[in-house]
């Protein structure tokens, strides 16, 4: 039997390009009718050919180098400035050809980094792809430092939860530099190490530099910080919007009451003793907001990237926007003096602090003052300035006697009042933390969140009565388990927190109202926020439990929460104030833009957390060795988790490093209990620690335990101080509610 004549190159080329679907080695064998030693031969024909670059192997198959398989699988990019979505092939070395997503209604949603099968077709300038199904979500990324090796080298990474390392070979290493901060992304299953094996995508300098800290949150969590240059253009060729159809409200004496390092100025706000007789002693409160949906239109690309991004992020040292500055800091900003374009409300507040009516309005407002809160609260305390002494009588005094009756409402309505200090880290020029403070609560800072609540909840309402969609604020009321948890720790502490009930703000106030003043009143406030469910944004109205209303919605912020722009958009679109109003498209997608945004807003809180703690770390370093006051508000089975007095800082204690005894782990009663000397670490408890180690780059503080509720530890402690004793009052009632519990499950059989 004679043997088939082995292919040419030039034949295998014109069937594989007559066979696109096909290209494994058996498919061309069999196609040649090879058997035996000739498809040894053709293996080493086409490993030739892959050599030469005529053809392309990928995984088991050979393709023409110069074109794509008609089904393959795809990874998506960042779509371009015009909105359109595009794919680079997963196996391709070199230049990538150009590949236009075509998505349909029914495919699912993409994002930049989405792993999908797709089927092309080859067009003049590329290929379109339709999807088949999603196959994967984007690569995993990682933010490390680089150690340079013989053959390549790894990275550590920054996150405090991420222990392992990461093997970059060698030409994946970008030329990166031993020591350098570098961004990375998974190339590849587990080494020969057992480690991951990563390339590096991203060179991001010297990890110690001013500034670099909130620079590793930004890549870390993925935040965009670049905006696409049609996003700028189309910013700075926007006007500033004129009178128009607009409602002239440039004589009411607006002003505008922010911190003193504001980077935007988007809401503003006036109050009038109302005439009417039949609202004797109550008030006028006007709420103005920048009207931001003059500027992003639906589907601009100014829209695409404020929707993208959600949310701007705030960092000690910089602030990464929603929208460009030409918006954000000029155009939306309602600086003083300037005419500017607001969606107002009008609101009319009875003398018990009551909202009777309210009106809304597209209009045109000039602010006579931009002011700061302490400012404004030294006018109002008898102390004001030059800028403030005219406008006393006039414009502050009704500011707050509008807020007094506000607060006797509020008073009434029990919204949740937790009493939670500020942490305020101030960067000097060079880019280090010069100092950290807690900031003043002020009534000036109150009587704004008030105001900015009231205006909120009449959004909301008034949306509800045109019947049109929106995206409500939502905060359900917390599980019954973490109430549970909360009433366990309440009882330790000595405190009731009442049971058998509808859950309500009023009885978690009372709980903290009990613990004010005493040595458990922090523990308290932290234990009542930590059972707190995560606020979220919803097309449903679920209801706000944290402020206890019932209909909540934001509005009062548009620059920086793209929600907020949802809202002013329903507000245009229900009045028929023009024709830049929620579009179909916003309507069709409310739900997944809720989903979207929520997303964002906990990406956002988890990077401005991350870059707070390498602050602090950085700016304890200096003290390592140092002795700390602090109480324990955490505890896992590795060790307990301490807030710093003097900072607010979190540091761990290992369990490792308490004593030579076994701790067992009490996930209930949240303590560690040592296994000889029965030492018990709870929630609360005050202590006295050695700071061991800070690590900046991390953010992490490994502390040293030295007294615990003001006693030595066991087999230690220093000379004077009282020595530590089991049965501690925390412990004990522990116990006994432990066994009570125990006592009423068996009667109950």
């Amino acid at each position: 039997m004679t043997q088939n004549p082995i292919p040419t190159k030039e034949q295998i080329l014109a069937w594989l390009s007559d066979h696109p679907e096909a290209g494994a080695k058996r498919d061309i064998a069999k196609a040649f009718g090879l058997k035996g030693t000739a498809k040894i031969e053709l293996k080493r024909l086409l490993k030739e050919m892959a050599t030469e670059g005529t053809v392309a192997r990928r995984r088991r198959s050979y393709h023409d180098s110069g074109a794509l398989p008609p089904v393959t699988v795809l990874e998506i990019l960042a779509p371009d400035a015009q909105g359109d979505l595009w794919a680079r092939p997963v196996e391709w070395e070199g230049e990538a050809p150009q590949i236009a997503v075509l998505t349909r209604r029914e495919d699912p949603a993409l994002g930049a980094g989405d792993r999908v099968l797709a089927r092309l077709a080859q067009v003049t300038e590329g290929y379109e792809a339709r999807i088949i199904r999603k196959i994967g979500v984007a690569r995993h990324r990682i933010v490390g430092i680089f150690r340079k090796g013989a053959e390549g080298g790894r990275i550590t990474p920054i996150d405090k939860g991420d222990m392992k390392e990461w093997i970059v070979p060698a030409g994946a290493t970008a030329e990166a530099k031993d020591g350098e901060l570098v961004e990375a992304e998974q190339s590849g299953p587990k080494g020969r190490m057992g480690l991951p094996r990563a390339r590096i995508i991203e060179r991001l300098g010297d990890p110690a530099a001013p500034r670099a800290v909130s620079l590793i949150a930004i890549h870390q969590h993925g935040i965009p910080d670049d905006f696409p240059d049609a996003v700028i253009a189309e910013a700075d060729a926007e006007r500033p919007a004129g009178l128009g159809d607009r409602e002239d409200l440039t004589d009411l004496p607006f002003i505008t009451i922010d911190p003193a390092d504001a980077r935007d100025r988007d809401d503003a706000c006036f109050v009038q003793p109302d005439d009417d007789a039949a609202n004797a002693g109550g008030h006028i409160l006007w709420v103005a907001i920048a009207d931001v949906a003059h500027y992003v239109r639906p589907g601009a690309a100014l829209d695409r990237e404020a929707r993208n991004r959600g949310n701007s992020t705030y960092f000690p040292d910089r602030v990464v926007p929603m929208l460009p500055d030409r918006l954000s800091g000029d155009l939306c900003s309602l600086h003083e003096h300037v005419p500017r374009a607001v969606l107002a409300v009008r609101m009319k507040i009875s003398e018990d602090g009551r909202k009777i009516a309210h009106r809304f309005t597209r209009g045109l407002i000039r602010s006579v003052a931009s002011l700061e809160y302490a400012q404004v609260q030294a006018a109002h305390d008898g102390q004001p300035d030059a800028k403030t002494a005219p406008l006393v009588a006039e414009i502050i005094a009704p500011i707050y006697a509008c807020y007094a009756a506000l607060a006797r409402a509020r008073a009434m309505r029990q919204p949740l009042d937790l009493d939670l200090p500020e942490r305020q880290i101030v960067i000097n020029e060079a880019g280090k933390v010069a100092s950290v403070k807690f900031k003043d609560r002020l009534d000036a800072h109150r009587l704004i969140e008030e105001f900015m609540v009231l205006a909120n909840v009449a959004a909301a309402e008034e949306l509800e009565r045109l019947h049109r969609p929106l995206l409500y604020r939502v905060h359900e009321e917390p599980s019954a388990d973490k109430i549970e948890a909360l009433r366990e720790v309440a009882q330790a502490s000595g405190f009731t927190l009442a049971k058998g009930q509808v859950l309500k703000t009023a009885h978690l106030n009372r709980l903290l109202s009990q613990a004010e003043g005493s040595e458990f009143d922090e523990l308290i406030n932290i234990s009542t926020l930590r059972s707190m469910t995560q606020a979220y944004y919803a097309p449903q109205n679920l209801g706000h439990f944290g402020l206890a209303l019932r209909s909540y919605a934001h509005f009062t912020s548009p620059i920086r929460r793209y929600s907020d722009l949802i809202v002013h958009r329903a507000l245009i679109a229900g009045h028929g104030w023009g024709k830049d109003g929620l579009s179909r498209e916003d309507v069709e997608t409310l739900e997944e833009t809720a989903q979207h945004i929520s997303e964002t807003e906990r990406r956002s809180m988890a990077a401005e957390r991350d870059t707070t703690d390498r602050y602090l770390a950085a700016y304890l370093s200096d003290r390592v060795g140092a002795e700390f006051t602090g109480r324990i508000s955490g505890v896992q089975k590795f060790g307990a988790f301490v807030k710093l007095d003097e900072t607010g800082a979190d540091g761990l204690i290992p369990i490792r490093a308490v004593g030579r005894e076994f701790f067992h782990y009490d996930r209930d009663a949240q303590q560690l209990i040592g296994a000889d000397t029965g030492l018990v670490i709870g929630i609360g408890q005050r202590v006295l620690v050695r700071l061991a180690e800070a690590i900046p780059v991390t953010g992490g503080l490994e502390l040293e335990l030295l007294e615990l509720e003001g006693a030595s530890l066991p087999g230690g402690g220093k000379g004077g101080r009282r020595p530590f004793k089991p049965a501690r009052k925390f412990s004990a009632l522990k116990a006994k509610q432990r066994a009570t519990a125990r006592k009423v499950k068996r009667t109950r059989k």
